[in-house]
């Protein structure tokens, strides 16, 4: 995103309409933040989706009429989509954009608009993921259908305002839980139209992500409350591999809001040990297994964090006071520059297989206090790592933001 570009052409408010600003210098931190969507009702997509085009100029946002591109650079916004539909992601080889509707998953070109069916789903049957080179879905198919409005507020893809707005989400996560409905993961070859299934179980599976380098291996977790779930997981395309990759290691230790680094080496995810009291962002290299853990303080616990391109940043989007943190002061789109905790252990201690400690000296971006974390604001990096771009309902209903990390003049 060119800082040049972006703050040239965002527009102010007329001051004789009484509108909300869409572009301000956030009075407690310093930095710009500028409102990038137009449409009431417009989010971004949820933070560890990729909404960006492999060009990194322009990034996709759901619309209540759609889905729309905004260019990163001119700001201007492009409709894509006509209609309600469930965004899956931007394609990270063709910048196409994967979503479904009425069971079927579609892929349409930005550029020309041209669209092509590609799955028709099994009764019970969701997508939720695209690999890296665009030759597989992946998604998951239930034995007894969920209903749509409840299956629309726990899912990780939708671009609507999910169900906690009215009160419901964690009822509806614990409700669902309990169901202990029969599910199973597959994978669909675009190329071929073969389905593999696998991982038959009772366990609810959710929030399929896949590698963004390597084409053959799926995060998913499985889902419900954190506590009550061993979350965290990992296979490959032909069923092996199935690892877990965080084993609890106390009572209420808790674990999830999983994510990939850019360069696909790195499983990233909030963790606490316990649930409320103490509080990482911990690591998993999956070639070598081994942990990094980065520690925060209560007021800079985020609903979601996220990691720049470059894997030298973390972002994170903060919380309510009435979330798991509990946090007094808590509302903050927030910047982190972690820090290795030196080692002066030498060789006299045997570390293979020991957890590599750090911690986050965090720098607050926006202030977020009239944001109703109802609506997550799924905080996430530009392509270029200069800006966290969130969703926020702060000046009403929801629209799409960007802060620019250097701090202005």
């Amino acid at each position: 995103m060119s800082g040049v570009c972006l703050l040239a052409l965002c527009a102010r408010a007329d001051v004789t309409t009484n509108q909300s600003p869409t572009e301000w210098i956030d009075s407690d931190t310093g930095h710009r933040v500028v409102q990038l969507s137009r449409e009431p009702g417009s989010q971004s997509l949820y933070f560890n989706l990729n909404a960006f085009t492999p060009d990194g100029q322009r990034m996709v946002i759901g619309t209540p009429a759609g889905i729309s591109a905004i260019n990163l650079k001119t700001r201007a916004i492009e409709k894509i989509v006509d209609g309600r539909v469930r965004i899956i992601l931007v394609g990270h080889k063709t910048s196409q954009v994967y979503y479904s509707r009425n069971g079927v998953v579609y892929a349409t070109d930005p550029d020309t608009k041209a669209t092509r069916e590609i799955a028709r789903l099994p009764p019970g049957g969701s997508v939720s993921a695209v690999n890296a080179d665009e030759t597989l879905l992946a998604g998951t198919i239930t034995g007894q259908s969920v209903s749509a409005t409840n299956e629309e507020s726990i899912d990780s893809g939708s671009n609507r305002f999910m169900s906690e707005q009215r009160g419901g989400k964690a009822k509806n996560i614990q409700e669902r839980f309990d169901q202990h409905l029969p599910m199973e993961l597959f994978f669909f070859n675009i190329q071929t139209g073969e389905i593999k299934k696998f991982n038959r179980c009772n366990d609810w599976l959710n929030h399929l992500v896949f590698s963004p380098t390597d084409p053959n291996l799926l995060m998913f977790c499985h889902e419900g409350p954190w506590q009550k779930v061993v979350r965290i997981w990992i296979v490959r395309s032909d069923g092996t591999g199935l690892t877990n990759i965080h084993k609890r290691t106390m009572t209420m230790e808790i674990a999830g809001h999983e994510f990939w680094s850019a360069d696909g080496k790195t499983i990233w995810y909030d963790l606490q040990t316990p649930r409320g009291e103490d509080f990482w962002v911990a690591g998993y290299n999956v070639p070598t297994g081994a942990r990094t853990w980065y520690h925060l303080q209560r007021d800079e616990w985020s609903v979601h964090f996220n990691v720049s391109p470059d894997g030298k940043l973390f972002c994170g989007d903060g919380g309510g006071a009435g979330m798991v943190a509990h946090a007094e002061n808590g509302k903050w789109i927030y910047l982190f520059h972690p820090a290795l905790v030196p080692d002066t252990a030498g060789t006299n201690i045997d570390e293979i297989g020991l957890i590599r400690p750090g911690v986050f000296k965090a720098e607050r971006l926006v202030n977020m206090s009239k944001h109703d974390y109802a609506l997550e604001p799924n905080a996430m990096f530009s392509p270029d790592g200069k800006w966290v771009i969130f969703r926020s309902n702060m000046s009403g209903a929801s629209q799409v933001y960007a802060v620019e990390l250097k701090k202005a003049k």
